[in-house]
């Protein structure tokens, strides 16, 4: 029986419902005191940057038919890409508590009936998400974002049409902060899209579709968080959408928008699981992951969420640099081996560098920085190694 493939249409639906996102539109707000146009500037070179990574660790996955984690272990080992794994899973209950909370305060906003029974409906909607499947929801996901794209719409001229520039007061974050906030947000998803792209029919059309419709929804949630901070003054969308008198609408846009976003992360939890053992089952382990988030955004306080984006920008910008070199330039795969100790060091290293970017304020951001730097020096560190016999720096694997 041939196993059934997700159309490019198909993964540029997944990508339009992951950009379409609440924590996207919060985050946008925190650009206001930049002004618009610098504001807009920084949004947009953050999301060529990010979008540039995305579509690179898309491809890696995409062409070899693995997920993300699976990939990984192309450049560290059968053994070593568990850390990532593991780094993975960690960030992705993060992400579904976040989602989770982010979407119930603002629902409750519009209709209160309590956050706590808002975080258990849309935790039950993302677990019937899980249950329908990745293949089986293009339907389901059509009519969600033709709602989400025409919502959307009329938030946004909410949002522009009727609001006039406002002076934003208080402390400012710098140009370079601002766009490695920018960078923060498609960088968060680099350890996922080949968990999508590998069951493509076109895996480079299908990610190209999906970096370049990721890119472009995420950078309008962006802009409509920082025009809601600028235009109107308010940072808080449930009472701009009460307030131009989108009571229900506003309700699906919220609902629907935290779903299909944290749908993502929970499935990819999942299958980031199975990377462990074959034993897990990555679905019921997406929705276990599902209910985790929801008693985190039940009972704990989720609110800023820049140093959790700038850890996970810490940790898989410079994995994915490796995986860059590994696959495009030096064409290895060690695979075969349990660890590549090698390119673990490479990698801690990035890390380290990433965290001591983060001092300096760099117009372009520290990630891209950071991963040039992290390439160069994978590059540089096997073309040394050719040149000095030794022993193998892998270790084998064990029965």
């Amino acid at each position: 029986m041939e196993e059934k493939r997700t159309s490019v249409f198909e993964n540029g639906l997944i990508w339009f419902g992951a950009a379409v996102s609440i924590a996207e539109i919060l985050t946008g707000t925190y650009f206001a005191p930049l002004g618009f146009t610098k504001g807009l500037l920084a949004i947009l070179i953050g999301h060529v940057i990010g979008c540039a990574m995305l579509f690179f660790a898309g491809i890696i996955g995409g062409k070899v038919r693995k997920s993300a984690m699976e990939s990984s272990k192309m450049s560290f080992g059968s053994k070593g890409a568990l850390l990532f794994s593991v780094l993975n899973i960690i960030q992705l209950v993060g992400w579904t508590a976040i989602m989770i909370y982010d979407g119930a305060l603002a629902v409750n906003g519009i209709f209160d009936i309590g956050n706590r029974i808002w975080c258990i409906v849309i935790g039950a909607l993302i677990v019937l998400w899980i249950m329908i499947g990745i293949k089986n929801l293009g339907k389901v996901n059509t009519v969600a974002m033709t709602a989400l794209f025409v919502l959307t719409i009329v938030l946004s001229f909410v949002i522009f049409g009727k609001g006039t520039m406002k002076n934003i007061g208080g402390e400012g974050m710098t140009f370079g902060a601002a766009v490695e906030l920018s960078v923060a947000m498609p960088l968060s998803w680099l350890p996922l899209i080949s968990d999508y792209t590998r069951e493509a029919k076109k895996p480079v059309k299908a990610t190209a579709v999906s970096a370049i419709t990721y890119g472009i929804v995420s950078t309008w949630m962006y802009v409509i968080g920082m025009g809601a901070a600028i235009f109107t003054g308010e940072s808080d969308i449930a009472r701009i959408m009460v307030k131009a008198g989108l009571g229900i609408a506003g309700l699906l846009i919220i609902i629907f928008s935290t779903v299909t976003t944290t749908f993502l992360d929970a499935y990819s939890a999942g299958v980031s699981s199975e990377s462990l053992t074959s034993k897990i089952s990555g679905k019921w382990f997406a929705v276990a992951v599902t209910v985790i988030g929801t008693a985190g955004a039940i009972f704990l306080p989720l609110t800023d969420i820049t140093d959790f984006l700038y850890f996970i920008g810490s940790v898989f910008a410079p994995m994915i640099a490796i995986q860059i070199a590994d696959f495009f330039i030096l064409k290895q795969n060690k695979e075969t081996s349990a660890f590549s100790i090698q390119n673990l060091i490479i990698w801690l290293i990035g890390f380290v560098v990433y965290r001591l970017l983060m001092q300096v304020d760099i117009v372009i951001g520290n990630t891209l920085p950071d991963m040039i730097i992290t390439i160069v020096l994978c590059v540089a560190v096997n073309k040394i190694r050719k040149l000095i016999p030794s022993k193998s720096i892998f270790v084998p694997p064990t029965d």
